[in-house]
């Protein structure tokens, strides 16, 4: 009754769908109750399959992102009209009166649709409590009983399935429904013998149905038997079929670049698998030192290691080698996380540390730098391989070049190469290899290589600009590169045998130079042919030759030179300015006589101002 009300509150989404959903509900014309020699109204459930109806209902509310809590409110909303409809509810808002659906009231489809819809919420309420279990494992409990539900109600649609007035494939589809829903429950039980039976059943019936129908009609059996499989085979590997990992492996390596839920379920199975395989790992060696692995998460991470690498090697196509590649640098960073929190303590143990070991590092930071190793040269590879796929691509493109698509450039390449140096700069300062001269050699020439790759391409690019010399200064930096890898790699060729062949390189770079050599000589005789007084352009506007001829292509287009604009600065008059040069000529009259007067006058006159008197 709790998901009912939930279901009842979807808010706006389930008002948008009522419309849609009641169109479902409604009764068609059939046969009456009492004719029960017929099939009783049962056309749509025989017609379309119990399968088809919760793969679309499914698909269409919620499943197809993985959204559970839709799904739910959706079987809710569905369940609460059909009882309406078929008068069939359970009590009032007061009282709950229990009723079941017998073999002499199923005088319609929507009865076994309604017993089915029941199972669809139960079972998608439990699969919407097991994402919430990884943060909070109490809700475990409620999923297995969920499950528990879901099945009591799967059986009893097999019950009601077993009348004379169904047909055999509702019959088989019904026992394959509840087949699933059981091995579900035993999986979560982790009863791996009885899980795998009803796995069995379920896969052995969808089987023999797809071989029954047309093959669109069969589709839909074959990828409820794909997805079943992962099940089946983890199951066996817990029995004790050692193989069953490697088949699981397989499988996520078919399913390409695919997402949804049996990718999901795939990444799931493996990483359980791969958990308790963890528990007899304890210790690494990497560069000549053992280091101890104590981190559940990092077990798992270097246990699968190998298996991913693999996946990546035999991947068929560049969309399911990126996918792999950043599942397993995805994995690798929260392996790096993991060991990221052991680094925190406090910082004075660790300078102990470090004096009692002559200068080491600690096992955590070693391992720390291990992985960290792992996530940059991983990320190397992957930008390798990107940059290959896009090489093809480059020499590929005068044949497959469309129109308002955008074709790949040589700068494309020179950005990756750059974020490949980086990821080499990075290697050489982990700490505890700074010393390891070995190491760093390697990383040297690694370098090497790819200058002469990022040379290489950057000359492309200024090939494409007709600017000769500076592609042809460039390839010759990409010729010392080479060479200089060449002479230092004797002791270390084992490490240098992923990367890419320098010898290749110059070859194609002796060849570049001499088309390069030839391109720049045809373009200085084009240039001197094409020099003529009627088609050289100097720059003028149209307005300032009218009396010259000039084939200007630009008078066409929409960006003419009619005029200057805007107009230039032109000199004008300006205002002038006066000097008073007079002054330095004019003889004033004298002032000396005032100037005694004044004089004369003294304490005594400025006495006779103050009080008044005045001569």
């Amino acid at each position: 009754m709790a998901a009912e009300r939930q279901g009842a509150g979807g808010g706006g989404r389930g008002g948008a769908e009522e419309n849609k959903e009641n169109k479902e509900n409604e009764r068609p014309a059939g046969p009456q109750a009492g004719n029960l020699g017929d099939s009783l109204g049962l056309e749509s459930i025989l017609r379309r399959g119990v399968l088809q109806i919760v793969k679309e209902s499914q698909q269409q509310h919620g499943l197809r992102h993985g959204d559970f809590q839709r799904y739910r409110g959706y079987c809710s909303r569905r369940l609460r009209r059909l009882r309406k409809t078929l008068n069939f509810k359970m009590g009032n808002r007061h009282k709950f009166t229990g009723k079941k659906v017998t073999e002499e009231i199923l005088s319609d489809n929507r009865y076994l649709l309604l017993i089915l819809m029941d199972a669809e919420r139960a079972w998608s309420y439990a699969m919407q409590l097991k994402q919430e279990a990884n943060t909070e494992p109490r809700k475990r409990f409620h999923l297995l009983s969920r499950l528990r539900k879901a099945v009591k109600h799967a059986e009893e649609l097999e019950r009601l399935c077993e009348s004379n007035r169904v047909d055999a494939k509702t019959k088989l589809e019904a026992q394959a429904y509840m087949a699933y829903l059981t091995g579900m429950l035993r999986f979560e039980h982790q009863e791996w013998k009885a899980a795998m039976e009803a796995f069995n059943k379920c896969k052995t019936i969808y089987e023999k149905l797809a071989n029954a129908f047309t093959e669109e009609q069969a589709v839909l059996y074959n990828q409820r038997v794909e997805e079943i499989s992962p099940n089946i085979r983890y199951c066996a590997y817990n029995i004790g079929d050692q193989s069953a990992m490697n088949e699981l492996m397989q499988m996520r390596l078919r399913s390409g670049g695919t997402e949804g839920l049996l990718a999901e379920k795939l990444e799931a199975l493996i990483t359980q698998t791969r958990a308790k395989q963890a528990a007899t790992m304890s210790e690494v060696e990497w560069r000549g030192r053992t280091v101890p692995v104590k981190i559940d998460k990092v077990r798992i991470f270097l246990l699968g290691l190998a298996d991913n690498e693999a996946a990546i090697v035999q991947a068929e196509n560049e969309e399911t080698k990126e996918r792999l590649f950043e599942s397993l640098l995805s994995e690798c960073r929260d392996a790096i996380q993991a060991v990221r929190e052991d680094l925190k303590p406090d910082q004075k143990q660790r300078e102990h540390a470090l004096e009692n070991d002559s200068g080491r590092v600690s096992n955590i930071q070693y391992l720390h730098s291990y992985l960290t190793y792992i996530k940059l040269s991983t990320a190397i590879k992957r930008n390798e391989s990107m940059a290959k796929s896009l090489q093809k691509a480059l020499l590929q493109q005068q044949r497959s070049e469309e129109d308002g698509k955008r074709t790949p450039r040589p700068q494309d390449l020179i950005r990756l190469y750059d974020i490949i140096l980086q990821n080499l700069v990075e290697l050489t300062q982990l700490p505890g290899l700074e010393e390891d001269k070995n190491f760093q050699k390697e990383i040297g020439l690694k370098t090497l290589v790819y200058k002469a790759y990022r040379c290489f391409f950057i000359a492309q690019s200024y090939v494409l600009v007709k600017k000769w010399s500076e592609a042809l200064v460039l390839y010759e930096r990409v010729l010392k590169y080479a060479r200089e890898v060449q002479s230092g790699a004797g002791a270390y060729m084992n490490s240098l045998k992923e990367l890419p062949d320098v010898q290749d390189l110059i070859t194609q770079v002796n060849a570049e130079k001499y088309s390069l050599q030839a391109a720049a000589i045809l373009d200085a005789n084009d240039t001197h042919e094409t020099e003529s007084p009627s088609q050289v352009k100097d720059g003028k506007p149209l307005s300032e030759r009218f009396e010259t001829f000039c084939l200007d292509p630009s008078l066409v287009s929409k960006q003419v030179s009619l005029v200057h604009f805007p107009p230039g600065f032109q000199p004008i008059p300006c205002k002038p300015l006066f000097f008073d040069l007079a002054l330095n000529h004019v003889a004033f009259p004298p002032l000396e006589d005032k100037v005694e007067q004044k004089a004369k006058s003294g304490l005594t006159g400025y006495i006779k101002g103050i009080f008044g008197f005045k001569s």
